[in-house]
């Protein structure tokens, strides 16, 4: 939840317009356009310095792409809002091949697509992202699929564009960081098994968008660790999840499965409370898309919530390896200039705290070959680790390590990775144990949430992986040593939080 939602209103009028950024806003949190359009603006959190970086660095990366274009474009980005709009008309009217920072509206839809290419007898829209063109691609079997929020941006566009009898056909594209193009194609299905398109998709989002406006659609607000802590009405959502005792506290428990349970069961006292099996038809529930197990596994949770002296508690015996040398490992990375730029390492031995030792290998720079020289050192650290047992938290790790590999192949083999992260001694906690295997009496399973559960503490005032984003960001401009040490003393704590968690579910009964 990135994109800038300030109010923007039509050129001839007052009237609040749909715009590209309340749909992307929509698709990750139908309550954020409510809140946008009705609450009180003092209620907002500050905005987040990450957020402010990537805005500015979506910004920079979309003048450089700019810059570096070897075709003529009209240029209409540094116009007054009445003036964009009549220039992006007058520019369409005489052909122009590409505009860049045009305004178009129709009916009650405004749109300020990046770029405006003709195609034929019209125009496809596009947008310069500081991010990938498409979501998936980074794992085994996970397919690349267009982005939803960038698709329904798209297709706000081309609707406009329709409208205005201007369109090329239901598609458009992506500039995005990797420098290529990423076609979108709102005629195909959002994927194998699901024939509804990407049109559709998007049409879905405008009525909902549309009856938010007219206050016909009621939302909630609802907690959801990987996108809310982000967003400016943060604070204010949150206080109200936790008033009303909303069933989104529960750990997996996300909107969707609010919304079908809410009829019968609306908090977590009331889930701790019911027999799963009154719910139950056979291998289904009553409740759409929430399974007999699933629905078991969320109430354990509610009951742990609700508990006046909760405990968390394995469900099922785990075995873990016992080397003498155990590593708890985690990295940095800046996916606005893919780069990683750190691996850090918490070494101990005998499971005896006072043998810790930190070790980092921070990139000289943001080029490839410092980029290289860091992931060389950091794999030949761990070859000389071995035998040892390597703890980390997430999928993350093994995830860049292959992209790495496949940037730097004369570094390691991808045979190298894959015996890297085998699972007899190189266990990710997070899928490997903890959601599989344990219960906890907390909102969600984030390493920050159970190390701090467990007692720990974090140096920085404010640790996080975007706060770590931006300090990088920071060092890149000034060299500033306090700010690497910074970074380093961060990475440094979620390794040792690794190992804290390690210690407690090895405390677990």
């Amino acid at each position: 939840m990135t994109e800038p939602t300030t109010p923007q209103e039509f050129s001839a009028g007052s009237q609040r317009a749909i715009t590209a950024s309340m749909l992307y806003s929509l698709v990750s949190c139908p309550h954020r356009v409510t809140m946008d359009v009705y609450a009180d603006p003092a209620q907002r959190d500050p905005v987040n310095p990450f957020v402010e970086l990537l805005w500015e660095r979506g910004s920079s990366v979309e003048r450089e792409r700019m810059a570096s274009l070897e075709i003529p474009f009209v240029d209409l980005h540094t116009f007054t809002t009445k003036e964009k709009a009549h220039k992006t008309r007058e520019a369409m009217a005489a052909g122009a091949p590409l505009i860049y920072g045009g305004r178009i509206e129709a009916d009650d839809l405004l749109g300020e697509p990046d770029l405006l290419r003709k195609e034929g007898t019209g125009y496809v829209p596009g947008d310069i992202k500081s991010g990938a063109g498409e979501e998936g691609g980074d794992d085994e079997g996970d397919d690349r699929r267009p982005k939803k929020t960038y698709a329904v941006q798209l297709a706000l566009y081309m609707d406009i564009l329709e409208r205005l009898g201007l369109s090329a056909g239901r598609r458009g594209f992506i500039w995005d960081v990797h420098g290529g193009e990423v076609p979108y194609d709102l005629t195909t299905p959002r994927g194998v098994r699901n024939t509804e398109t990407w049109w559709d998709f998007y049409t879905a989002q405008l009525a909902t968008a549309r009856d938010i406006m007219a206050r016909t659609h009621d939302t909630l607000p609802a907690y959801a660790s990987g996108t809310c802590k982000l967003c400016h009405w943060h604070s204010s959502c949150f206080q109200a999840v936790k008033a009303a005792d909303d069933l989104t506290l529960i750990s997996e428990l996300g909107r969707a499965k609010r919304d079908a349970m809410c009829d019968a069961i609306q908090t977590v006292a009331e889930l701790a409370t019911i027999n799963p099996g009154a719910y139950t038809k056979g291998k289904k529930t009553v409740f759409t898309g929430i399974g007999p197990d699933t629905l078991t596994k969320f109430h354990e949770r509610a009951k742990l919530l609700s508990s006046p002296k909760p405990r968390p508690y394995l469900k099922a015996p785990i075995t873990l390896p016992t080397h003498e040398l155990e590593v708890f490992f985690d990295i940095e990375v800046d996916p606005m200039r893919d780069v990683c730029y750190l691996h850090g390492f918490i070494e101990r031995r005998g499971r005896d705290n006072s043998t810790e030792q930190f070790i980092g290998y921070f990139t000289s720079d943001t080029t490839p070959e410092a980029e290289k020289t860091a992931f060389a050192q950091a794999m030949n650290y761990m070859r000389r680790a071995q035998p040892c047992a390597i703890f980390y938290y997430s999928k993350y790790e093994r995830t860049i390590y292959r992209k790495l590999q496949a940037k730097y192949p004369t570094v390691c083999s991808a045979d190298d990775i894959e015996a890297l992260f085998e699972p007899t001694n190189t266990i990710d906690l997070y899928s490997d144990v903890v959601r599989p295997h344990t219960e906890w009496p907390t909102h969600d399973f984030s390493i920050k949430t159970l190390a701090k559960y467990l007692g720990f503490h974090w140096r920085d005032t404010h640790p996080s992986g975007a706060a770590s984003i931006q300090w990088f960001d920071e060092w890149v401009k000034t060299g500033s040593i306090e700010t690497q040490q910074r970074i380093l003393a961060y990475n440094e704590d979620d390794c040792r939080a690794t190992r804290v968690l390690l210690d407690g579910i090895r405390d677990l009964t």
